[in-house]
């Protein structure tokens, strides 16, 4: 099982001191769309206040236009280790174990504006853009420049996945028809029975989920939903496979 998750606008400093190098991200066919992005982002930058206006940037956020002039030669960190926020702080990369993280490091995707789906352990400088953000460099939205660019994406969509993807997030790398893509909604059942999805719990459950996964060593054998509803079982996970295929966690 593949899992994509969404990234979180919030990144951690640091890392090692090699820049980011495109060749070495995954899906190199996004490699010229990362490129025009990246240009597009560094000149936004050189004007702060147009830079703040664009990105909505309040006073306090000004070192975010800082870190996008910077990205070509800023430390890098590897995605899984780069974003920060309520997902990837229950996920917690930095403390599972060798071989639970070399599960999410083999199995776990990250959808970003900036550079398109991500390996977890592609290395990438601290950034600021959203799926929401405007370039003005850019001839279309940053969701339709991913859109395009998807298009020639081999090799993402490659047995079981999970999508965990936010649906700005997801709009931007729409799932092909032909792929066996499910889209994970975390939710909770009342005493009558009614569900109802989850806001700020939706994204800690992902990421405590998505660390359970790991550290039963289980992504990479999941093949199924079905499957992955017998891991929940076993687990101490409440599954369920909806009536249009998609698969709901229930808290």
């Amino acid at each position: 099982m593949r899992v994509l998750l969404p990234p979180s606008e919030t990144k951690r400093d640091g890392g090692a001191a090699t820049p980011v190098n495109l060749d070495q991200l995954s899906f190199a066919e996004l490699t010229p769309t990362r490129r025009n992005l990246i240009d597009a982002v560094v000149a936004l930058a050189q004007d702060e206040v147009t830079c703040r206006s664009a990105l909505k940037l309040g006073p306090k956020l000004a070192f975010e236009v800082a870190r996008n002039r910077m990205i070509r030669s800023a430390p890098t960190l590897p995605a899984i280790d780069r974003y920060t926020g309520v997902l990837f702080d229950a996920l917690s990369a930095g403390t599972l174990s060798v071989t639970a993280r070399a599960q999410v490091l083999a199995n776990v995707y990250i959808q970003s504006a900036l550079w398109g789906p991500l390996g977890a352990g592609d290395a990438i400088p601290a950034y600021r853009l959203s799926c929401t953000s405007t370039l003005p460099a850019l001839a279309r939205s940053v969701t339709a420049t991913w859109v395009e660019a998807s298009r020639d994406l081999h090799g993402l969509w490659d047995g079981f996945v999970l999508d965990a993807r936010s649906e700005g997030y997801a709009d931007m790398t729409p799932v092909p028809a032909s792929a066996n893509a499910h889209f994970l909604r975390v939710a909770t059942r009342d005493s009558g029975g009614a569900t109802r999805a989850l806001n700020h719990f939706n994204k800690k459950a992902k990421g405590e989920f998505v660390r359970a996964l790991a550290e039963s060593h289980a992504i990479a054998d999941i093949t199924s939903p079905a499957h992955l509803c017998e891991w929940g079982v076993a687990h101490g996970w409440h599954i369920e496979i909806t009536a249009d295929g998609e698969i709901m966690l229930l808290v």
